[in-house]
């Protein structure tokens, strides 16, 4: 009967996140982070290319041949401290693939949800990248227990010429849950077009489909007016939404802000960090004079 009742109380509280969180992606904590990636409202799919892809679209991290680390943090969402949340994620190049690890943690001391990440990524056919995320995840509810799952993230990227871009994700390929209730944690899948205008600005385009909800668009610019500075927006539809973000690039210190607005509960502010380290130049033009050095 006690296991019982736990199980009720972990999906009665789920329930209320998905309220909370409902962009379809967003369930428990099951959100992809990184202040960029929010500030485009989750679309670049085929963009994929910093730190943060290991939530993200794990093929993407293929791109990038320098070391690379991110934190991340949103203190209290929609005015919410019990709603903190925050990551972390490191980028290990080799001459077999790329290797990142990754951490998650979100709630507080009564509701905690914790992820821990391992993901690698190679390069096929020089225009071709596929990418594996392994996903520990734990859910601490306090006076009544906690559960484990396992979560999968697939990812490919394709080339198409030097500045467009197709990308696929599918997230928990194993089905998986907590304790014995069905569809806690979303199997989705998405699809989505990137395409660079002159290394200054990227268009993004993705479609989303969880199981259980309808079709989600996710639309987003990210625009570099000077050296230092990138300019994010974003927009998607189930529910309409929109988000944007700056970001400062000096040297391998590269700061994000981001928000992003829910119709029903505000607005919510995010923070990160990422230190790149590679030669002083754009993403775009490193990442390209890397895969295409004789374009």
């Amino acid at each position: 009967m006690k296991i019982i009742i736990r199980l009720h109380f972990i999906f009665i509280f789920s329930s209320i996140f998905i309220l909370l969180f409902q962009s379809h992606n967003n369930v428990l904590a099951q959100f992809s982070p990184g202040s960029r990636q929010v500030a485009l409202s989750h679309s670049g799919i085929a963009m994929a290319n910093d730190v943060y892809s290991i939530f993200n679209n794990p093929a993407g991290l293929a791109q990038i041949n320098w070391r690379e680390a991110g934190i991340y943090y949103s203190p209290s969402p929609f005015g919410l401290k019990e709603l903190a949340n925050a990551s972390a994620a490191y980028l290990e190049p080799t001459l077999f693939g790329a290797f990142s690890v990754g951490f998650i943690t979100y709630g507080f001391e009564l509701y905690r949800e914790n992820k821990f990440a391992l993901s690698f990524s190679k390069r096929f056919f020089e225009r071709f990248f596929l990418g594996l995320t392994f996903q520990y995840q734990n859910l601490s509810i306090k006076n009544y227990g906690n559960s484990s799952a396992i979560n999968l993230i697939l990812g490919g990227l394709l080339y198409i010429g030097n500045n467009l871009r197709l990308g696929f994700t599918a997230t928990n390929l194993l089905r998986s849950t907590y304790g014995n209730e069905k569809d806690q944690i979303p199997v989705t899948y998405a699809s989505g077009v990137s395409y660079d205008i002159f290394n200054k600005a990227t268009l993004n385009l993705s479609l989303e489909k969880d199981l259980d909800f309808p079709f989600t668009v996710h639309s987003g610019i990210e625009y570099l007016p000077i050296k230092y500075l990138s300019l994010r927006f974003g927009i998607n539809t189930e529910p309409a939404s929109f988000s944007g973000g700056v970001g400062i690039n000096y040297s391998f210190l590269h700061l994000d802000y981001a928000f992003s607005q829910n119709p029903d509960l505000g607005i919510s502010h995010q923070f990160g960090i990422i230190l790149s380290f590679h030669q002083s130049k754009n993403r775009l033009t490193a990442i390209k004079d890397y895969l295409f050095p004789n374009r």
